[in-house]
């Protein structure tokens, strides 16, 4: 099959893009290495370095390469830079997004996986976890792209028969996060702690969110290349966790002496998520696998790597 995966460079869409070449599948990445790094993509992979946004680029793309099928990761994922900046997160996670699926019909691609988003469509949760039923209530702009997307997902599928899974995922981690900027508190805290700078966490960290290790989430993207229909499915673990004690695994791990300091909380940030994964462990026969302390292990070992031998 030959799948265009955008954002490919990035943290989780490069991981994927692992997954379809050792499957066997031809993949293609586009990425214009705002957040993603040309060392992620796989040499077994086509790269065009190029912006989903770009209307006569990704019309180039598509003609030339006629895709089977499209994983959509391209994103601005930061959900306090779209609340700053809504007209920018919509160029990217609205208009960048039709500009594809516009594509994805012209050629006949038959399937688009999409990376939605759980914790930011569903907001302040009436009860947890929170299944795929569960009211959705954005209260920032990248979830109401992200659901608006999902929406329009449906409008292509029932129009134009493009077959699509969307994926709420939690809150993922692993290797290749970007501990740059705002997103990625488990990238952050391992990368400060491990180079001996302070970490402070926002307000009294008991935020709680839903962290998925990014392998389990490439597990959800190959089982929805090969489900048959279209569906939307939450990727969580079911589990709650805190920021105070993420911090305190992640210093263990590290065996860092940093101190557990608080800072100010931000404004309007979601107190609790959690998924509930019973339908897509139910459709896909997808279970998370590995525990929060394994997952983080293998973060750590990650960034002490990249911290000894260079990035």
């Amino acid at each position: 099959m030959k799948i265009l995966v955008t954002g490919g460079a990035g943290f989780i869409g490069s991981h994927i893009v692992d997954a379809y070449i050792q499957l066997g599948h031809t993949v293609t990445v586009i990425d214009n290495l705002s957040t993603g790094y040309k060392k992620n993509v796989n040499p077994k992979a086509k790269f065009v370095q190029e912006d989903i946004r770009d209307a006569d680029a990704v019309r180039a793309l598509f003609s030339r390469e006629k895709f089977n099928a499209v994983n959509h990761h391209a994103a601005q994922m930061d959900v306090r830079r779209s609340v700053a900046d809504p007209v920018f997160d919509a160029s990217v996670n609205l208009l960048g997004v039709l500009t594809v699926l516009e594509e994805c019909i012209k050629v006949g691609v038959s399937k688009v996986v999409f990376a939605s988003s759980g914790g930011a469509i569903y907001g302040e949760q009436d009860y947890f976890p929170a299944d795929e039923r569960h009211p959705t209530r954005p209260i920032s702009p990248y979830g109401v792209a992200k659901l608006s997307t999902e929406q329009y997902l449906f409008y292509y599928n029932a129009v134009h028969g493009l077959d699509f899974v969307s994926l709420r995922y939690g809150n993922i981690y692993g290797p290749r996060q970007n501990p740059e900027g705002e997103a990625g508190v488990v990238a952050i805290f391992t990368s400060r702690m491990l180079a001996g700078s302070p970490v402070v966490i926002n307000g009294d960290g008991r935020q709680t969110r839903d962290y998925v290790f990014v392998g389990d989430i490439v597990r959800a993207n190959v089982l929805a290349l090969e489900y048959k229909r279209s569906n939307t499915f939450n990727v969580g673990t079911g589990i709650e966790s805190d920021v105070n004690t993420l911090f305190r695994i992640i210093k263990r791990t590290t065996g860092s002496p940093c101190e557990e300091n608080h800072g100010p909380a931000k404004k309007g940030e979601q107190m609790r998520s959690v998924l509930d994964h019973g339908k897509i462990a139910s459709e896909l026969d997808w279970k998370p696998t590995v525990t929060l302390e394994a997952g983080l292990a293998r973060t750590v070992e990650y960034f002490r790597h990249e911290s000894t031998h260079g990035a």
